[in-house]
């Protein structure tokens, strides 16, 4: 009996264990920040892949469907967007119409619509936190440093914030992760006890010994399928959001299916039956999915199901058309071709700063030790530290065979990273005081690169989007049934749910006399990328001439704005100068606002656009030498986000 309590003990092993203050104040401070709000853009993914759309279903506005959920062939799955967006969204929905009347509040804001989503995604990000904490204390490891060390990164308080479906990806990695490192915790304590009991038994002299240790066998629970359906349905889940979550998964699921393997109690027969029984499970959830994107893509109604007219036309399977969509040379070039050592070199380093390059360094000295044949002074395979290290070098590999590669796809490498190497940046009583000076240095330098990349990415990286976006909401409200026209250039685009406007698509119903009807448009934003100056105002007259048309025939009264970064002043006034009746008057800057689309130059010390476009307060007539305070003055002004005015000449609305 003493036996049986000792393994049961063993095997359902807790530990009281306190947060420390420290941790909770970085939690508070990711709270904070969201809640400011964040107005930096870090990539148009985050608004246009997940928000955009599933306000559009939720609210009757209108918004922009990015190619990707093309009905004739969509590459993005619905129900993770939905799951997450749909709550935040659906209580501004119900309760607009309360805070407006009670409170003066309206939630149908560009802050609220902004803010809102966010915190949601920001408690889903707890998530991450919370498995990094249960890993770590179930293999009685120093959670606290850990704990501390992930909750200031910047992609914490940045990434893990935003609406990104790498973001999503994170979180599914972590719980991953968490679900089979408790698997192989059991497994190994189970398969000690089985082994430990089955030696005894061989050992036992009489029948009645025998029996005794026989019961305690059968006593030991069940191992070798736990958490086989969760699993499944977590990695289905996360490969439909992003089909290369199967790159994030292909280690735990690998660990998942090796767990006691080698042993006297697990042989291969075991290891077949986990890959059965896993496929069996993935088979539920793969289906449930195709439906929702069937039904939701309109290739299977309510009609077909009636008259059971089914056919291979009625599913749409949206990670095989991610998969065919990104197998083409062609399509990849039009979103950038990235050399394939880019995650390694650079992205590593700019996300995870101090423990990218240790764990860069690690790495080589691990594999150094391999090729010299010193095993033993390499981690154990079967083991946590195997599976974070997988978990590390794996997905990172895979991910680099693709030729386009931005920093955000290896985001959810953060846990395992920490985990590996997050100790690295605190010193511990065996270490001598010169590592103690470089854990501690190492740790200062963490702290303030993930001080300067939150403020940059958080508040600083096209941060004048967000800004003239609040500004023009304001307007188009106030001059309800203007005509407002925006061309944004060498920046990314407005997200057009943060406007508010009402949908053109919908088809309204008088509430008197029942007629249906839609709106015309009213505001129209023009997203020229990158265009030349001469092309970009050969548009803009364009406009203009409609706009003009419509004055004069429909007494449709307009405002025309060119929205750009204030690097591009000189080359807009000079491409205007070449239509006489064009006015291009400057409205207003937003400030900071860094466009690596157009990055300033530095002026020379004898630059006078500084002083003729009023950057400094000088003698404009006269020509002098610039000091390096007025040439850096100058400079940092330059980063901006500055909307022109558009008319004719001597023209006033």
């Amino acid at each position: 009996m003493f036996l049986k309590t000792q393994i049961f003990k063993a095997i359902s092993f807790r530990k009281n264990v306190t947060l420390p203050l420290s941790y909770w104040l970085l939690v508070v401070t990711r709270f904070v920040l969201t809640l400011l709000p964040q107005a930096g853009y870090i990539h148009p993914d985050e608004f246009f892949q997940n928000v955009e759309v599933i306000a559009g279903d939720i609210f009757p506005i209108e918004v922009a469907r990015t190619w990707e959920f093309n009905p004739k062939f969509p590459i993005r799955n619905i129900f993770v967007p939905k799951i997450v967006f749909g709550p935040p969204l659906h209580f501004i929905r119900l309760f607009n119409p309360y805070t407006k009347a009670y409170l003066g509040i309206d939630l149908q804001t560009p802050y609220y619509l902004l803010v809102i989503p966010r915190l949601f995604i920001c408690l889903l990000s707890l998530v991450n936190d919370y498995c990094l904490y249960r890993i770590c204390v179930l293999y009685g490891q120093n959670f606290r440093s850990r704990l501390k060390i992930f909750a200031s990164s910047y992609v914490v308080f940045v990434y893990c914030c935003r609406s990104f479906s790498n973001t999503f990806e994170m979180i599914f990695f972590s719980l991953l992760l968490l679900l089979v490192a408790e698997c192989m915790c059991k497994s190994d304590k189970v398969i000690y006890h089985d082994e430990f009991l089955t030696e005894k038994y061989n050992q036992a002299e009489t029948p009645v010994e025998k029996v005794k240790i026989f019961k305690l066998k059968s006593h030991l629970p069940e191992h070798s399928l736990n958490r086989v359906f969760a699993l499944a349905t977590l990695v289905v889940t996360g490969i439909f959001n992003r089909p290369t979550f199967a790159g994030f998964a292909f280690v735990p699921i690998f660990f998942w299916l090796h767990r006691g393997l080698g042993s006297k109690v697990v042989g291969f027969k075991d290891f077949h039956y986990r890959i059965f029984t896993f496929m069996l499970c993935c088979v539920p959830m793969t289906l449930l999915l195709i439906l929702i994107d069937s039904v939701y893509y309109g290739y299977l109604t309510s009609a077909d199901v009636e008259t059971l007219k089914l056919s291979w036309d009625n599913w749409v399977v949206t990670p095989l058309n991610f998969l065919r969509y990104n197998s083409d040379p062609k399509n990849l070039k039009q979103h950038g071709i990235h050399p394939r050592w880019l995650h390694l070199i650079v992205n590593m380093p700019l996300l995870f700063n101090v423990l990218g390059i240790i764990a860069l360094l690690t790495l080589s000295s691990n594999t150094y030790r391999f090729i010299r044949g010193q095993y033993s002074k390499l981690p154990r395979i079967q083991s946590i530290t195997g599976l974070m290290l997988f978990s590390l070098i794996i997905p990172v590999a895979l991910l680099s065979l693709f030729p386009h590669q931005e920093a955000r796809f290896i985001i959810p490498i953060l846990i395992p990273l920490v985990y590996l190497y997050g100790n690295h940046l605190h010193p511990n009583e065996a270490d001598s005081i010169s590592s103690r000076k470089l854990k501690n240095t190492m740790r200062s330098v963490w702290y303030i690169l993930n001080i300067i990349l939150t403020v940059f990415f958080g508040f600083v990286h096209q941060a004048g989007i967000y800004q003239f976006t609040d500004n023009l909401h304001r307007e188009i409200k106030s001059y309800y049934g203007v005509h407002t026209h925006v061309i944004t250039t060498h920046s990314y685009s407005i997200p057009t749910y943060l406007l508010n406007l009402e949908s053109t698509t919908k088809v309204w119903k008088d509430k008197k006399s029942g007629r249906r009807y839609r709106l015309a448009p009213t505001t129209f934003l023009h997203k020229y990328g990158s265009l030349p100056m001469d092309e970009l105002l050969y548009k803009a007259d364009e406009i203009l001439s409609n706009a003009e048309l419509l004055l004069h025939k429909y007494k449709r009264q307009y405002r025309f704005y060119i929205a750009s970064p204030c690097s591009l002043h000189r080359e807009i006034l000079d491409a205007s100068r070449k239509y006489d009746y064009i006015d291009v008057e400057q409205e207003i800057s937003y400030y900071p606002h860094f466009s690596t689309e157009a990055f300033p130059k530095y002026p020379n010390n004898r630059d006078q656009y500084c002083l003729e476009n009023n950057f400094l307060k000088t003698n404009e007539s006269q020509a002098v030498n610039l000091s390096i305070f007025q040439r850096l003055q100058c400079f940092l002004k330059k980063f901006c986000f500055r909307i022109y005015r558009i008319r004719l000449s001597n023209y006033r609305i």
